[in-house]
């Protein structure tokens, strides 16, 4: 779920992650540059964990009948880069 600063908050579906950030199909245009929050689900070792962080718009492409965007996320803090390198490990 990313809720982009000034707009209500939309879900997407996670087509790509890395530790600097990850890719979304959302169904709604944004713009590059544009901020935000965002709040993602993980799996590690079988458990669901929740992190936030902020983001930012990276790049925008209409694909199909869906957008795919990228995000780049914002100083994110110890919690959300370890675990991420644990789900990609």
């Amino acid at each position: 779920m990313v809720a982009m600063d000034g707009m209500p908050a939309f879900q997407g579906r996670t087509i790509d992650i890395s530790p600097q950030g990850l890719s979304l199909n959302f169904d709604h245009k944004l713009q590059p540059g544009q901020m935000g929050q965002m709040m993602y689900e993980i799996f590690i070792d079988g458990k669901a964990q929740i992190l936030t962080c902020r983001c930012k718009v990276s790049h925008c492409i209409f694909s199909g009948d869906q957008f795919k965007i990228g995000f780049q996320f914002v100083n994110p803090d110890v919690t959300v880069t370890a675990a991420i390198a644990k789900y990609m490990r």
